[in-house]
């Protein structure tokens, strides 16, 4: 298997290390006023800060592990080990390689847009036409890094549209893509997703869980605005005409695997 370290699933450094600047700012004026016996008004704030910036540190750079290999939250998923699987809204590849290092016999068509939202994520702001090379590229790297790039296949779409044929999919994942849409956008994803599945098809969906652990880390300025209650997924995914087999949460994440009716 490659080296972990030649993957780069682009999040920037901001995103993993940004809490580390609170902490470098309110850990020194913590331990000053407290050497000082500055007033507590100081003291209490400071300290507060730096273990708020420490401990969302941990949770994104150990829990969540963004820029590491993720790992199938369910074994559930095409426990058959094979066929032929759709990621929506592949991105730079991390939920692809879940499945393809999970399921060996597998493989994978990656779909992206790679449009604003890509951009937004991965930091390759530039023309249309650029992004979506610089997209595909890095997609390609990650796959050949993870030696799984002669299993997947890079196809350039919208997951509101999918431009792939009906039926055509034993399985979907999806992971932190449908749940930027509006609502709108992910009736439409959901709908698509079914029509390309095979009758009895599975569908692996993740979704940033709006937690208390997600809301300290971000706050309420930072925090994904398209966090839903698990409640509402369930509803979405039964009006889409899926099945729920199972529903969990792992750090961060709600992850729903669903079947087609």
């Amino acid at each position: 298997m490659s080296m972990h370290s030649h993957i780069d699933f682009g999040y920037p450094a901001l995103v993993i290390y940004g809490h580390l600047l609170v902490t470098l700012v309110a850990l020194p004026l913590a331990l000053l006023a407290c050497r000082r016996k500055w007033s507590r008004w100081i003291l209490l704030p400071a300290l507060l800060l730096s273990l708020w910036s420490l401990a969302s540190f941990a949770l994104i750079r150990f829990g969540l592990d963004l820029n590491g290999r993720a790992s199938l939250p369910t074994n559930s998923f095409l426990a058959s080990g094979s066929g032929r699987v759709l990621d929506m809204g592949a991105g730079s590849g991390r939920s692809a390689i879940m499945v393809l290092e999970a399921r060996p016999r597998a493989t994978l068509v990656a779909l992206d847009l790679f449009g604003d939202e890509y951009d937004n994520h991965f930091g390759s702001a530039g023309p249309a036409q650029d992004s979506l090379q610089l997209g595909k590229a890095r997609l390609l790297s990650n796959f050949r890094a993870a030696d799984v790039e002669s299993r997947a296949t890079i196809q350039a779409g919208d997951m509101r549209q999918v431009p792939l044929e009906s039926g055509g999919f034993d399985a979907i994942v999806s992971s932190y893509a449908i749940d930027h849409l509006n609502s709108k956008g992910i009736q439409q994803s959901l709908a698509e997703a079914n029509r390309v599945l095979k009758p009895n098809g599975e569908f692996l969906l993740m979704v940033v869980s709006k937690d208390i652990w997600m809301q300290l880390t971000w706050g309420p300025v930072f925090f994904h605005g398209g966090t839903r209650p698990a409640t509402r997924w369930t509803q979405l995914l039964n009006e889409a005409n899926f099945n729920i087999l199972e529903q969990g949460a792992v750090p961060a994440t709600l992850y729903f695997l669903g079947r087609k009716r």
